[in-house]
C-alpha cells in the first residue's frame, strides 16, 4: 500500500515550524509500516529551510519515507498525470476528525487492510 503520512502533529510533538519530540510509538510503528514493504511518502506543507529541517529530523531519528511530497512512481505509470494532492491508499494526519489514534492503533489497522 502507498501511505501518505502528515509531518507536523503526527509524527511529533510540536507546532510548525517547530519540531518537538517524536510522537509515542512513531518511530518503531513507521519502521515497521516500511518493513513490511509500503511504501511511505511525508506530506508536509514545509518549505525551504523548514523541508530542509524536516528531512535532518526524520533521517536523524531514522524515520524511513520513500518520498516527500511526490507520487509512487506507479501512479505516475498509471495515471500518467502529477496532480498536486498526493495519492495515497491510506492518509496519517492528525487533524482527521476526531484526531489520531495511538500509532499501535494505526499499524494494526495497517495490517487488517492489507
Amino acid at each position: 500500500m502507498i501511505i501518505a503520512v502528515d509531518f507536523d502533529g503526527t509524527l511529533h510533538d510540536a507546532e510548525y515550524p517547530n519540531i518537538g519530540e517524536p510522537v509515542k510509538d512513531a518511530v518503531e510503528m513507521m519502521r515497521r509500516i516500511h518493513d513490511d514493504g509500503h511504501t511511505i511518502i511525508i506530506w508536509s506543507c514545509r518549505a525551504g529551510r523548514y523541508y530542509d529541517d524536516m528531512v535532518e529530523w526524520l533521517d536523524g531519528i531514522g524515520i524511513p519515507f520513500d518520498y516527500i511530497n511526490e507520487h509512487d512512481r506507479s501512479v505516475l505509470n498509471t495515471y500518467g498525470v502529477d496532480t498536486r494532492k498526493v495519492y495515497a491508499d491510506v492518509y496519517i494526519d492528525d487533524h482527521n476528525i476526531g484526531g489520531i489514534p495511538s500509532w499501535k492503533s494505526i499499524y494494526k489497522k495497517i495490517q487488517e487492510l492489507n
